[in-house]
């Protein structure tokens, strides 16, 4: 577990014959960009993964709206792209259409749980046990500089279905670490969580951005 404040020990990657190392040790690991994806015959958005991401943005779950267009945080409403924009996490304006096209800025996305929702009240524990592991595996696979969890909900339905924990959490950097990946926890973007405004979620991603330049 890192300290608050620090970033973990980098190392190359999984050693060969280490229970965490997933496919064969010196293959590299293929990028997950675009496409597609399908889930028990429904859509589901497809992750945009690679190595050596400075940043996985991981949403709770895919909207219907966003996993039927393809493009994360696709609702006009969601204020994910503004803030984004507002924050320097890249130097040009990106909309939710060009979402894979940030894997060459080292910027990637998943979910917690895959399944489609019109709202993240809509999935069960069942989701979370089913796909909080293999978000984990995912982490640990690419190993990102920096996982960066949209909300403290999917964070927690994180720990407690991934890790098996249940802990107290706050936004901004976290004392776990998940293999060698710091973690921050960002506010939802979502227009339903309306504690916050479109310059405090700016805000957010902008201390996310210095966090990820150290």
């Amino acid at each position: 577990m890192a300290p608050l404040g620090a970033g973990p020990e980098r190392r190359a990657g999984p050693r060969c014959g280490s229970q965490i190392a997933v496919g064969k040790c010196g293959q590299a690991v293929p990028a997950v960009r675009s496409g597609s994806s399908t889930l028990g015959g429904g859509v589901t958005l497809p992750d945009h993964l690679r190595e050596g991401l400075k940043i996985l943005f991981v949403g709770l779950n895919p909207s219907q709206y966003s996993a039927e267009v393809g493009h994360y945080f696709a609702n006009p409403r969601n204020r994910f792209w503004p803030a984004f924009n507002l924050s320097g996490l890249v130097t040009r304006k990106v909309t939710s259409e060009e979402d894979a096209t940030l894997l060459d800025d080292g910027i990637g996305f998943t979910d917690v749980a895959k399944r489609p929702t019109p709202m993240g009240s809509g999935l069960r524990a069942a989701d979370f046990r089913q796909w909080a592991p293999v978000l984990k595996d995912k982490i640990i696979r690419y190993s990102p500089k920096l996982v960066c969890f949209h909300g403290l909900m999917a964070y927690k339905a994180y720990l407690q279905h991934g890790e098996g924990v249940k802990e107290q959490a706050q936004l901004g950097l976290q004392q776990r670490t998940i293999g060698f990946s710091a973690v921050f926890v960002v506010p939802n973007p979502s227009p339903a969580n309306a504690k916050y405004s479109l310059n405090d979620l700016a805000e957010w991603y902008g201390r996310l951005r210095e966090f990820s330049q150290q």
